[in-house]
């Protein structure tokens, strides 16, 4: 057996605390000590409006993308929202990601969900 090493954040929640003290702290920890190989984190719903109108939590997501992380967000939601440009101006990969996410967890991505 294989030991898992890629890692998949999905952050949904719009509580700013989960998002500071899990998702950010989490994510960012886990790719500077090099506890997963690949960390890819998944911004979905209701955490788009949260993060295009938090300053602090837009720095952190440009940290975490300047350190190797893929910070991904689904299009459907954020058009749905109104914030794929301002997503897409942080440097966030926005796309349907129906078909990539059935991709990651079919091929064993270890999933952490907030």
């Amino acid at each position: 057996m294989t030991t898992p090493d890629k890692l998949l954040v999905i952050w949904s929640s719009a509580d700013r605390e989960v998002a500071l003290h899990n998702v950010f702290m989490y994510t960012h920890n886990a790719k500077k000590h090099g506890w997963w190989n690949e960390i890819r984190l998944l911004i979905w719903g209701p955490s788009d409006t949260l993060l295009i109108h938090d300053k602090e939590l837009q720095e952190g997501i440009q940290a975490m993308i300047a350190d190797g992380i893929e910070v991904l967000a689904c299009k459907a939601c954020s058009d749905r929202l109104g914030a794929t440009e301002a997503l897409e101006a942080l440097g966030i990969n926005v796309f349907y990601v129906g078909t990539a996410l059935t991709e990651m967890l079919k091929s064993g991505w270890t999933t952490l969900t907030y």
